[in-house]
């Protein structure tokens, strides 16, 4: 199936790779199909775009990529419209947000993924995490050439 999207253009993606979020994702509960994409240009940042509304898409990393101690921590009812089989089945992944200050992580509300039936759905841990966590700035070391 074609996506048209406002970021990326058109795309093209199988139906066997779309993300079926039952509840929604907070902020945009009427939207239900998603398809998770690549930066070409930042490996370690995704996308969770909307198939049906090509203006909506989040950026999203892996928590523990910033984060290396990271756990989820949620109920189990919390997860049970993923119908996990095993633990390897989840993929968890934080949304990235822009603020004056840069770039700041939701460690407090993950995007849990069940890669294995491609449902996922957005939990809010059981842990007192911040919802903005800034992100470092990278610091450009300048050289002397002349």
């Amino acid at each position: 199936m074609e996506v048209k999207t406002s970021r990326f253009g058109v795309l093209r993606v199988l139906p066997q790779d779309l993300i079926t979020f039952e509840q929604g994702i907070v902020g945009f509960r009427e939207l239900r199909r998603w398809c998770l994409l690549s930066d070409a240009d930042c490996p370690t940042l995704g996308w969770l775009q909307s198939v049906d509304t090509p203006e909506v898409a989040m950026g999203i990393v892996s928590p523990r990529r910033f984060v290396p101690e990271y756990q989820l921590r949620a109920a189990r009812q919390d997860l049970q419209d993923l119908n996990l089989q095993a633990e390897g089945d989840a993929q968890v992944v934080v949304i990235v947000s822009r603020h004056e200050e840069g770039f700041s992580l939701n460690l407090r509300a993950p995007i849990v993924v069940n890669v294995e039936n491609r449902r996922g759905c957005q939990v809010v841990s059981r842990d007192p995490l911040p919802v903005q966590r800034l992100l470092p700035v990278p610091q450009t070391v300048l050289r002397r050439t002349a």
